[in-house]
């Protein structure tokens, strides 16, 4: 394992070189924000997604009429990154097309994962580029799991989600044997702005929004630590735990898994970003910790 750690005068951010993910955020105290990714629940820390976010039908996507198999969530969380740049305070990481990676996805691409640090505030931005003479399809996502409770002394079912608007749009939610978007739209848990966090929102797995209204929530509880979220370049959300976790997974996406039913050609599945040649499509996470 290697872990890369910039800091800043207040925090202390380390990120594992394979898959580019976030592995803590921890204050001069010692306190992570993040998983104690206990392997009685599940072990990853924030995935990177990509070249698919979910689940896909059959495990396999098709272009031009060929099958290339694909896992859940895609290969980049496995993949081996280059480091292209680093500092004190921040470090780039940078993932292209092989051999290997053409197996699944037959296309070129270039994925930098950059993380920056300053005060209390944790930036990451993917830079997905297309480098290919062909429009390249891709959904990609983040998948940070922080700690719940945050370190502070408040109490876990003091969490809540507050949006930055209303949430009234109707959620969704994967099959459980398939991962699959179910097509059946489910009413919202949010109550206006906010969302009481309770293990049993997540006995039916995920809560997925398709089409959000909101690019920022804040995660806390009153009286403890809390933490502004904002992720203005991704229209979808997830929220997952295995119940009885000591973590949230706040998952911005671009993109989320096939659609029960789907089986067509990759690039008409809904949700994708379409990269034109030579372009270069960047998706931001903002992370500011309020300590208690």
């Amino acid at each position: 394992m290697d872990l890369i750690t910039i800091a800043s005068d207040a925090l202390a951010v380390c990120v594992n070189q394979t898959g580019a993910e976030l592995w803590s955020i921890t204050d001069q105290a010692g306190r992570n924000y993040m998983t104690d990714a206990d392997p009685a629940f599940w072990t990853g820390h924030a995935p990177v997604l990509f070249p698919v976010i979910g689940s896909v039908a059959h495990d396999r996507i098709v272009v031009d009429g060929q099958v290339y198999p694909m896992a859940r969530h895609g290969f980049a969380r496995h993949a081996h990154f280059e480091i292209v740049e680093r500092g004190a305070d921040h470090v780039r990481f940078r993932l292209g097309d092989s051999d290997a990676t053409r197996t699944q996805y037959p296309f070129a691409f270039q994925l930098d994962l950059a993380f920056r640090v300053s005060g209390w505030h944790v930036e990451v931005t993917a830079h997905v580029t297309n480098p290919g003479d062909t429009d390249m399809p891709f959904s990609f996502g983040f998948h940070p799991a922080f700690a719940w409770p945050l370190p502070g002394g408040a109490d876990k079912s003091a969490h809540r989600l507050t949006f930055a608007h209303d949430e009234p749009e109707p959620i969704h939610r994967l099959d459980q044997t398939t991962g699959l978007l179910l097509p059946e739209p489910a009413a919202s848990p949010v109550v206006c702005r906010d969302l009481p966090l309770t293990s049993d929102l997540f006995d039916s797995d995920a809560i997925v929004w398709t089409d959000q209204r909101s690019r920022a929530l804040t995660y806390g509880a009153p009286g403890g630590a809390s933490l502004d979220i904002a992720f203005p370049d991704s229209p979808m959300l997830g929220l997952w735990q295995k119940p009885g976790a000591h973590y949230i997974c706040i998952e911005p996406w671009q993109g989320y898994a096939d659609p029960q039913g789907f089986d067509g050609d990759f690039a008409t599945k809904p949700g994708l970003v379409i990269l034109p040649p030579g372009d270069t499509h960047s998706l931001h996470l903002s992370i500011m910790v309020h300590p208690s």
